[in-house]
């Protein structure tokens, strides 16, 4: 499917710059823009082109917001019908959706995302996804140490002491505001003893893969092959639902042997080929491998009890390796695992692929622990 995917702040343009270091130029990513008050932020961003970073916010001075969200939330108001704007160029109303990557612990990404939600959702006739990315715990611990630096291996950890307040309220608003949330669950994807800083650059990756490995899996070259089971925006859509609900990606890969190619007439000759048959049991292995690893695996956060109101299986790679009874033996063990009334499915045949891949969405999740700690962050408020 096609998307317009808009990094909003430090946080979401970093992740966008890197999506556009490992994706520009594929198929589902119809346009990309990063957003933010802070230029000097944007200037560091190093495979995104000038024209598609805009600054916002002139009453910020060109710098950070210092987390005050309401100061964010006020520039959002004002300044979502411009931003709205700068996508034109880009052809906006040709995407099947938008993403929105944003940190929401901060607060220029945190405060103009939901207003950007609703001005994206009035204009154009495609539901708004966010990826909000949690903030760690340490981020708000008081004792934590003062960050020294912008990048990876800068030591301290970060202190944001309003981040998770921010989160908190952030969630709420995007909830309200778009068709689904995607939150990526920092703490749970740091290594022990990492901080913030060292983890950056891997972490940055992995929310760009998983952005990719969903949103991407529906684009194949039709001359080449043709899915047996075409993914498309719409099963997307009606996977994720559009009452704001939580949804976590789990993705996992395998290492296969490419099917080798052979001559009809036994020598290779006479150019045209057929690809050798994949052992079955093998293939069928690698099916059952991947779609267990992305479901029970690490996922963008947590899926208490593994539980899900709707679920979406991709299965990719060469397609000798796509096993059809397994694929179906897996959809029927997802069924099971996430007590799902609705299991969406789809292939992604990759003919010169070197590894079979899984893509497990579950939406309408209950809530994740890191979750329900960041809202409690609010006094008074458990709810």
């Amino acid at each position: 499917m096609r998307v317009h995917v808009i990094g909003l702040g430090g946080a979401g343009g970093r992740i966008v710059d890197r999506l556009t270091a490992d994706h520009d130029g594929d198929g589902f990513l119809h346009g990309v823009s990063a957003f933010d008050t802070d230029m000097e932020a944007l200037r560091r961003l190093e495979s995104l082109g000038e024209e598609r970073r805009y600054r916002f916010g002139d009453a910020a001075g060109g710098d950070g917001l210092d987390g005050d969200l309401h100061a964010g939330s006020e520039l959002g108001e004002v300044h979502a019908s411009e931003l709205g704007r700068a996508l034109d160029d880009q052809r906006p109303s040709l995407a099947e959706a938008f993403v929105l990557v944003v940190g929401v612990g901060g607060a220029a990404g945190g405060g103009v995302a939901p207003s950007l939600a609703v001005e994206l959702d009035t204009l154009y006739d495609a539901p708004v996804y966010a990826v909000a990315i949690l903030p760690a715990a340490a981020e708000s611990d008081p004792d934590a140490g003062m960050e020294t630096g912008t990048g990876p291996g800068d030591g301290a950890e970060p202190r944001r002491p309003l981040a998770e307040r921010n989160a908190a309220r952030t969630l709420g608003a995007l909830s309200e505001r778009t068709a689904a949330v995607l939150p990526f669950d920092t703490d749970a994807w740091l290594r022990p003893g990492e901080t913030v800083p060292d983890a950056r650059d891997r972490l940055n990756g992995t929310v760009a893969d998983r952005i990719a490995a969903l949103f991407g899996a529906g684009e194949s070259d039709a001359d080449v092959v043709t899915p047996q089971q075409v993914l498309d925006a719409s099963d997307v859509a009606r996977a994720v639902g559009d009452d704001g609900e939580l949804a976590a990606v789990g993705y996992a890969t395998q290492a296969v042997e490419p099917p080798k190619t052979e001559s009809r007439f036994g020598l290779g000759l006479f150019g045209s080929s057929e690809p050798e048959k994949v052992d079955a049991s093998a293939a069928v292995s690698a099916v059952e491998t991947v779609i267990r690893k992305a479901t029970r695996g690490k996922n963008t956060v947590e899926v208490p009890e593994g539980r899900a109101d709707r679920t979406l299986l991709v299965v990719g790679g060469p397609p000798p390796w796509l096993n059809r009874e397994a694929i179906a033996d897996g959809r029927r063990w997802l069924a099971e695992e996430t007590g799902s009334g609705a299991i969406l499915s789809g292939d992604a045949p990759i003919p010169d692929g070197e590894e079979v891949f899984a893509i497990v969405l579950r939406s309408g999740i209950d809530e994740p622990e890191r979750i329900r700690e960041i809202r409690e962050s609010i006094p008074g408020r458990t709810e």
